[in-house]
This record gives C-alpha cells, structure tokens and sequence, in this order.
C-alpha cells in the first residue's frame, strides 16, 4: 500500500472565475463565517492572511469531527488563478507527513467555470486512510463560498 497519493474534486461554480478567486486573496479571513465546516480562524505568524509568509491557525469540521491544523499559503499565481497551501502540525499531523493544496479556479472553452483542489498527501503509515474526508470538507466548501458569492 502507498504512502503517497493525490485526490482532486472539482466542483462547478456559478460566480465569474475573477470574483471567485478574489475573495481567497482579499477575504480569507472570513472563511470561518462563510463555510459551514470552518469553525475558527486566526493568524498565528504574521500580520496579513493574503500573504505567503503568514501562518493561520484553523479549526475544520472533516468527517464530523472538529480538526485543527495550521496552514500557510506557499504560492499564489493571479493570472493561473491558482494558490498552493501547506497544512501541517495540529490533528492532521497525527496522520500526514505531507499534506499539500492545489486550489485553481478553472474557466473552461464551453464558458462554464469550476474551482478545482488538488491534495498531495503523504500518510505517516499503511494503517491511514486516504483524506477523503478533506474530499468532502473542501467540496462542500467550495460549494458554500460560491452561493456566498451569488448573494453577494
């Protein structure tokens, strides 16, 4: 059994692809008000959350359970529409020695528009289950910022 692997869920968006991703890099801050599985938010190292030097402190519900974890943007790319992360220390640890993020917002050839997370992950043994619980938390996620957005 592999301690490596990859996971993707690509979920359909309604908002144009610009404003979507704008509110990773202008409103990350209020994720906790605006997604139904993210509990708290707070910076740990730094003093703002759209950059890549800062460190945030995140509680998440993942499969019925509160997990908290720190995460920090590794790189952003505005004309990719693309941002990677890192999660490490706090619960995720427990199970993950590499547990890495790929968000695109993706604008397609037929006009439709979808937000896309990739997860690289890697299990601290055989006994750990896939993140496919993270699968869930980030579709449903996705889904919550994009009626948030159509409100708006």
């Amino acid at each position: 059994m592999a301690l490596n692997g990859k996971l993707s869920v690509e979920t359909p968006i309604q908002t144009p692809a610009a404003k979507y991703f704008d509110i990773f890099i202008t409103q990350f801050h209020n994720f906790h008000s605006i997604c139904e599985k993210v509990h708290e938010a707070e910076i740990h190292e730094g003093d703002d959350w759209h950059v890549t030097d800062s460190v945030k402190n995140w509680t998440l519900v993942v499969d019925g359970k509160p997990i908290k974890l720190k995460e920090k943007m590794e790189n952003i790319e505005k004309e990719n529409k693309s941002i990677t992360y890192k999660f490490f220390d706090g619960d995720i640890s427990k199970n993950y020695k590499v547990f890495n993020i790929f968000f695109q917002v993706i604008e397609k050839n037929d006009g439709n528009t979808s937000a896309k997370i990739t997860v690289d992950y890697e299990k601290i043994n055989e006994n750990v289950e896939a993140p496919y619980g993270f699968m869930e938390f980030f579709d449903k996620s996705l889904k919550d910022i994009d009626s948030h957005l159509i409100k708006a």
